[in-house]
């Protein structure tokens, strides 16, 4: 029923189209051809300029009116270093380009008018004008050339590579349908190589190649966090298709483009909460961020940065969103000693051995367990030495033990009258006697190479507990593996 009265209102208006047609032909006729084109194009002069005026108004006044909600003035001025270089440029061509814009259109309706069909009037043809040809192509050639002068300059000064010795924070954001995935060096400060052959979505989603010692340490990140009024270099890259690595708030926008990385360096000038407190003072942003919540939080304050993809890269473009954390240096160090290594165990080339960046953070652990111990009533507290390693059934140690083993020597030349005793452990499988003797000799063994590297064996006390000191069961694997350890606890520091 529905589509056939919409089908009789859409024959109805046909017939009265053709109507107000044929009215019209028969009212030229009796008027003339030429009285009625003449009223035409009076009619259409006149409403051309009527339309000319509305236009420039409404252009106007919307973009004033939106200046500081959605065209980066008033609240929204540049958050980076290099941002307001950035947005002098766009001033400027909007300042040539506007005037251009309004005296054109002013010219193109006005035109019309002017010349419309009037009766005795005849319009003056000249073929050529040198003077105005002469205008015409010097005062563009003048404003070009500065527009292009002056964004070169402002280019080499946004777009050169940081140097080696610059202090500076590198991230890498990997665009893909439909996320950004965000990598961050880990405390070596240095980015792991990738191998697009290596990318395994499920395990390895970048395709870090674990042979490279660089990505271990290395962390996925689902926001991006920085600290404010220090240089970031981006390295931006993608998996797919084009994505753009966009950050409005800060002037960085740059193509993720799959096979070809690129890169964006800007300096993040206003922290989040900086940045709310300056929208805080414009009556736009004091408004329910949610409608149906008129006493929830207003707009100013949930502000954040964000990251978007700035190509259309997919019907699922809209998600590819991350926020922009812009936070104290302060701030920044307690969120890195939060974040673990994106690291795989199951993937581990390195398994069963100790790497050096490990043997690092193991130094200054071991370092504040002695300092702790020192302060322990009667030195009672022992030390655990995790990284001691001895070949299965056997005394003999193994290469990584070195990393443990000199960091004790390094300590026990701190601390020139400290001395200590080095007790090994076993687990109660097989005879105990055998493994009261295996005990004893890898106490030895850490005593003797103590002992080459320059400790007085004056200090050094070795002793076999075999298994008779459990620091947890036997009756699982895992809890044998915790009985057969290393511990040195400290006699005396005179």
């Amino acid at each position: 029923m529905l589509a056939l009265i919409i089908t009789g209102i859409i024959v109805l208006i046909t017939v009265i189209t053709v109507q107000i047609g044929k009215v019209s032909e028969l009212g030229a006729q009796l008027r003339g051809v030429a009285e009625v084109e003449r009223r035409s194009n009076e009619r259409t002069a006149i409403w051309m300029v009527i339309f000319m005026v509305v236009f420039l108004v409404f252009c106007i006044v919307s973009a004033w009116y939106y200046k500081n909600y959605m065209l980066g003035y008033g609240p929204h001025d540049s958050a980076s270093a290099h941002g307001g270089k950035l947005d002098h440029m766009f001033n400027v061509t909007l300042l040539f380009t506007g005037i251009v814009f309004v005296v054109t259109q002013i010219f193109l309706f006005w035109y019309p008018y002017k010349y419309r069909d009037r009766k005795g009037v005849v319009s003056k043809f000249f073929t050529h004008n040198n003077r105005l040809e002469a205008i015409w192509t010097f005062l563009p050639s003048i404003v070009m050339v500065y527009l292009v002068v002056e964004g070169l300059i402002v280019w080499l000064e946004v777009m050169p590579d940081v140097d080696e010795n610059e202090d500076y924070i590198e991230i890498e954001a990997t665009g893909s349908q439909f996320l950004w995935e965000i990598r961050y060096p880990g405390p070596d400060d240095k980015l792991g190589t990738k191998n697009f052959k290596l990318i395994d979505p499920a395990t390895n989603p970048l395709g870090q190649d674990w042979t490279d010692e660089k990505n271990i340490d290395d962390f996925h990140a689902i926001d991006i966090v920085l600290p404010v009024d220090k240089k970031v270099r981006v390295r931006i890259t993608a998996k797919d298709v084009l994505h753009n690595f966009y950050l409005p708030h800060f002037r960085v926008k740059m193509d993720a483009i799959p096979g070809l990385p690129t890169y964006f360096i800007f300096t993040p000038t206003r922290t989040t909460e900086d940045y709310r407190q300056g929208l805080k003072e414009y009556a736009e942003y004091h408004v329910p961020f949610f409608e149906d919540e008129p006493d929830g939080p207003q707009k100013w304050e949930m502000f954040d940065y964000e990251l978007a993809c700035a190509e259309l890269c997919g019907k699922g473009h809209y998600s590819m969103r991350r926020l922009v954390k812009i936070v104290s240096e302060e701030e920044y160090e307690d969120w890195l000693g939060q974040q673990n290594s994106f690291y795989l165990t199951n993937s581990d080339p390195f398994k069963g051995r100790l790497l050096p960046i490990e043997a690092k953070r193991r130094a200054t652990e071991l370092l504040s367990e002695v300092q702790s111990a020192l302060k322990a009533e009667d030195y009672e507290n022992t030390i655990r030495l995790t990284n001691v390693f001895f070949e299965t059934g056997s005394a003999l140690l193994k290469d990584d033990s070195k990393y443990e083993l000199d960091n004790i020597v390094e300590i026990l030349g701190m601390f020139a009258n400290m001395n200590i005793q080095i007790s090994g452990h076993t687990d109660n499988t097989g005879d105990a006697l055998t493994n009261q003797i295996l005990s004893e000799e890898r106490a030895k063994n850490v005593v003797k190479y103590l002992a080459d590297n320059g400790i007085s064996s004056a200090r050094l006390t070795g002793i076999g507990m075999g298994p008779n000191r459990p620091a947890d069961t036997n009756d699982t694997a895992e809890g044998r593996q915790n009985n057969r350890r290393i511990e040195m606890r400290i006699l005396s520091n005179s």
